[in-house]
């Protein structure tokens, strides 16, 4: 049984390097929604089929690996789960302060 919090935190900080991807996916996908590029006149349904599975893919990695360690570790489910998807966004984060 893991007891720290220190391999749940790494494990989704592993996790929150390939997830920049699907938020940076989202994240335009929203900016774009409401306000469309005026020549962009293919739609958003290219967008839609590029970004389901992406984030569908990744969502079910997360889930997966999220859910075996969470029966492992002794942290209460509250704070695991507030650990993990901080841990996720870590990396985003990151980004975003270093290089705006």
């Amino acid at each position: 049984m893991i007891r720290r919090w220190p391999a749940a935190l790494g494990v989704n900080l592993l996790l929150g390097m390939p997830a920049v991807v699907p938020i940076w996916l989202l994240w335009f996908l929203a900016a774009s929604w409401h306000n469309p590029e005026p020549t962009e006149n293919d739609g958003m349904a290219l967008w839609l089929v590029i970004i389901v599975p992406v984030v569908g893919l990744y969502t079910l990695l997360w889930c997966t690996a999220n859910r075996a360690l969470a029966r492992r570790t002794s942290l209460a489910a509250q704070n695991y789960w507030l650990l993990s998807v901080t841990g996720t966004f870590l990396p985003t984060l990151t980004l975003i302060v270093l290089y705006p």
